[in-house]
């Protein structure tokens, strides 16, 4: 049976058997637990780009160009405070053959508009800022709770990861960059299906 028609409880087997394959991916995991950030999540691509290359039959991290590890404080929204984390985490991640990108997702409405010319409000928690990913098939996090248990975050459910299917999350970010992320993906791989951004809807007023 395909593993996007497994049951919810047995796709989330899958998704952390399928993970553990990607042994950059575990380490990071579990040293990045050994930084106790606060509601911290590691994210993104390096998620479900390993599912993609498992299910096509290609080595786990092949193609995984950095590994996303999100975290939240918002007792303390400088540069400053958020840079001591990534100088702990280039200490912590030393070594490793992945680039890990730290970011404290209650930050990101400081420089968002800057950078994607849309504005963003406030996060309130890490998860929220996964849900506002370009597509929902990238709205997944894992982390490791205080027993080293995995804890798994997929607000969309795993179906669409497990199927190779991109569906887009016109939530915050703008189309341009769903048409960028897609665009580099199917590159990489082109077994993707890739649905279209939504049309706007029509003003009838």
């Amino acid at each position: 049976m395909p593993l996007g028609r497994l049951p919810i409880d047995e796709q989330v087997d899958a998704l952390r058997a399928i993970l553990a394959r990607n042994e950059l991916l575990t380490e990071v995991l579990a040293r990045a637990a050994k930084l106790d950030l606060p509601g911290w999540y590691l994210t993104a691509g390096c998620v479900f780009q390993t599912v993609w290359n498992v299910v096509s039959g290609r080595p786990p991290a092949e193609g995984i160009k950095d590994y996303d590890l999100f975290y939240f404080n918002d007792s303390d929204l400088s540069w400053e405070a958020e840079n001591e984390v990534i100088q702990a985490g280039e200490r912590a991640f030393g070594g490793l053959s992945a680039v890990v990108e730290i970011r404290n997702e209650a930050r990101v409405h400081l420089w968002y508009e800057d950078r994607f010319g849309v504005p963003c409000e406030p996060h309130t928690s890490t998860e929220a800022a996964i849900d506002s990913f370009a597509a929902t098939t990238c709205c997944v996090g894992v982390r490791l709770d205080e027993a080293d248990r995995w804890r798994i975050y997929a607000p969309h459910g795993l179906a669409d990861v497990f199927n190779l299917v991109v569906r887009p999350n016109p939530v915050l970010a703008p189309r341009s960059v769903y048409a960028a992320k897609t665009r580099r993906w199917r590159e990489q791989w082109p077994e993707l299906t890739v649905l279209p951004w939504p049309a706007p809807v029509a003003d009838g007023g």
